[in-house]
């Protein structure tokens, strides 16, 4: 009898893992946040100048 789980397709999710290892991605949310700042430029918030309406 064939085993159950050798034959089951791999799900989206484990493709999506096993592309992410082959990348080498990043898991720690504090090396991401340090990159996501290099491409990201905040603007300033434009300064309010009184009461316009």
């Amino acid at each position: 009898m064939p085993n159950a789980t050798s034959e089951r397709p791999e799900s989206q999710l484990d493709k999506f893992k096993a592309l992410a290892r082959e990348l080498e991605a990043d898991e720690d949310e504090a090396r991401w946040d340090e990159r996501l700042e290099k491409v990201v430029k905040h603007k300033p918030a434009p300064e309010e100048t009184g009461d316009q309406a």
